[in-house]
Formats: structure tokens, C-alpha cells, sequence
């Protein structure tokens, strides 16, 4: 029971998340207003933050949870009831959209590779990507110096990452934003990289703040 209250804010943040992300490549994405998206999922994930920070941690992605785990700040059983909220966050949201638009929908809005974007290449930008937004998350997340700002930064984090890398990968920085229309619309395409570049940058992000910014807690 000590982990339902923050696998539901997990599960509701997620799911947030790719019900505003999917609908608004539906309704921006054939004019080609890159912006827009980008700021819907800011929003998203800066609205959701801001309400589960202080509940779960706000964390609405595996490669966040990712690092969190290897940095030591929570367990490997909280890790795993977080990561399964957040894919079911995913699914649950992308069959909704599927219910009010239609799968066609779900399988424009997941994240796929841009026309001449290598697997390589798209591995590599969504690592660099992610690096960003979990370094962020733990600059204004969990280091407690840095809250004050904290769901407003990670939010504009998505959407600066969206904006540059949303041509080249669909900037997921989240497998969970991948895994849960890619079940639902079909759209399976090099799926693979939305879960190693993510993890890989977020993983990255988290040792090198932990390790250079936040002081090792006193043991008894």
C-alpha cells in the first residue's frame, strides 16, 4: 500500500503526458507547427511534475527512473512498481486517443525517425536529449537547492529538446512516450532506440550530477 499514492500520481502523469503529446501532433502535426507541439508537451510535463514532485518524485519516465536507481536514490522495488505506472500511464492514454480519434492517430503520434536518420544517429540523439532533461531533473528536482523552479525548468527542458530533435527522432527522452502508442497504434519501427539512446543519456546525466553536485549523505 506505501506505493500505491505515488504508482497512481506516476500512472496519471505519464498518461497526461501522451494523451496531450498524441493529440497535439494530431492537431499541429499536418500544419507543421513544430512550436506548438513542443509546448503542449512542455506543459504536459511541467503541469505534472509540479503536482506529483512531492508524492513520487515526479519522475513520469523510466530513464529518469533509471537514474535515480543507479544513483541510489530510490530501490530496485520502487524502480520497477514506477517504470510498470508509467508504461501503463502510456497504454492507457493511447487507447483512449485510439477511442476518440482513431489508430491511425496513435500511429502518428509515436515517436519514429526522421527521413534520412540513421539508427545510429537517432540512438545518439535521443541519449544527447535525455542527457539534457535528466540532468535538469536533477538540478531542479532532486537536489533540493534547486526547487524552486523545478516542474517549470524540466517542462521548458521537453520542449527545447522537442524543438530540436522533434525532425530527427520525434524527441521522445522516454521510453514509456514511445512503448505505449507503439502498442496501440503498431508503429514498432526501430523501436529499440526510443528505449537504449533514453536510458543510456538519462543514466549518464544522473552519475554526473550525482557524482559532482550532491554531497554524499552522512552514514551512521
Amino acid at each position: 500500500m506505501k506505493l500505491l499514492p505515488p504508482c497512481v500520481a506516476e500512472f496519471i502523469g505519464t498518461f497526461t503526458l501522451c494523451f496531450i503529446g498524441i493529440g497535439a501532433i494530431h492537431h499541429f502535426g499536418p500544419s507543421g507547427n513544430l512550436l506548438a507541439i513542443a509546448v503542449a508537451h512542455g506543459l504536459a510535463i511541467a503541469t505534472m511534475v509540479c503536482a506529483t514532485l512531492h508524492i513520487s518524485g515526479g519522475q513520469l519516465n523510466p530513464a529518469c527512473t533509471a537514474a535515480l536507481l543507479v544513483t541510489g536514490k530510490i530501490t530496485l522495488r520502487e524502480a520497477i512498481a514506477y517504470v510498470l505506472s508509467q508504461l501503463a500511464g502510456a497504454i492507457a492514454a493511447s487507447v483512449l486517443c485510439a477511442v476518440i480519434f482513431n489508430k491511425k492517430v496513435v500511429f502518428e503520434g509515436t515517436p519514429a525517425l526522421g527521413s534520412g536518420i540513421s539508427v545510429a544517429t537517432g540512438t545518439l540523439v535521443e541519449l544527447i536529449l535525455t542527457f539534457f532533461l535528466v540532468f535538469v531533473i536533477f538540478g531542479t528536482g532532486v537536489d533540493q537547492r534547486g526547487r524552486t523552479l523545478g516542474g517549470l525548468s524540466i517542462g521548458l527542458a521537453v520542449t527545447l529538446d522537442i524543438l530540436f530533435g522533434g525532425p530527427l527522432t520525434g524527441a521522445s527522452m522516454n521510453p514509456a512516450r514511445s512503448f505505449g502508442p507503439a502498442i496501440v497504434g503498431g508503429q514498432w519501427a526501430a523501436h529499440y532506440i526510443y528505449w537504449v539512446g533514453p536510458i543510456a543519456g538519462g543514466i549518464l546525466a544522473g552519475v554526473v550530477y550525482n557524482m559532482l553536485y550532491l554531497k554524499p549523505k552522512a552514514t551512521t
